[in-house]
């Protein structure tokens, strides 16, 4: 059972592993064997240049800049974007962004497809709009696979819902980054409920005594 969570001696940052407790993943077998997987040619690449963007953009640069960084880095030259419907005017301005960077942009909207729900069991009572008879399911799916059917190099994930940016991980050849996740309560700052998790999401977030 791994606690870092809720681990206060921070040995990992320290290095004095020894003083860490006898459940901590700085002692577990899995780090000999995860040294031996960044040796590896594209795990190395992805690593070391991440580190690099880490150290160079440090408190100075927003995520886009370092996002376009990373792919710079690694040599990357064609980006794709999943994106959600509902982040269609933010996409644009970063499909022009990257564009103007001098990247090769392939974009998959979710709704791809235009998949009725109803091939995943899901009635016009449980849709998000009961009142449309055509209500699309999101296609994280197809997303990935278009994507990979245009050979990007690196995958943008951008507002996808939870559970389906499950599914486009799973099937996307290309490594992955996030640009943004889906919060359509906390203005996509899912990290605010955490922020208010002892006064105002108090009795959201926890079960009641």
């Amino acid at each position: 059972m791994y606690t870092c969570g809720i681990c206060t001696m921070d040995v990992c940052r320290t290095g004095e592993i020894e003083k860490g407790p006898k459940n901590c993943p700085c002692k577990d077998e899995i780090i000999e064997e995860s040294k031996i997987e960044y040796k590896k040619e594209e795990n190395y690449l992805l690593a070391r240049n991440s580190a690099l963007v880490e150290a160079e953009g440090y408190c100075k640069k927003t995520r886009i800049e370092e996002i376009m960084d990373f792919a710079k880095k690694c040599k990357y030259k064609k980006i794709g974007i999943a994106f959600c419907i509902g982040f269609k005017k933010e996409t644009k301005i970063l499909h022009d962004i990257l564009s103007k960077n001098g990247f090769q942009v392939e974009s998959v909207i979710c709704k791809s497809g235009s998949i009725s729900k109803s091939i995943i069991g899901i009635n016009r009572e449980e849709q998000v709009r009961p009142y449309c008879e055509h209500e699309a399911m999101c296609n994280p799916i197809g997303q990935a696979k278009l994507l990979n059917k245009a050979n990007t190099d690196l995958n943008l994930m951008f507002g996808l819902c939870v559970g389906h940016d499950s599914l486009f991980i799973k099937y996307s050849k290309a490594p992955i980054t996030v640009m943004a996740v889906k919060d359509r309560v906390l203005g996509h700052n899912p990290i605010q409920a955490i922020y208010l998790a002892d006064s105002y999401y108090k009795s959201k977030l926890f079960p009641k005594e």
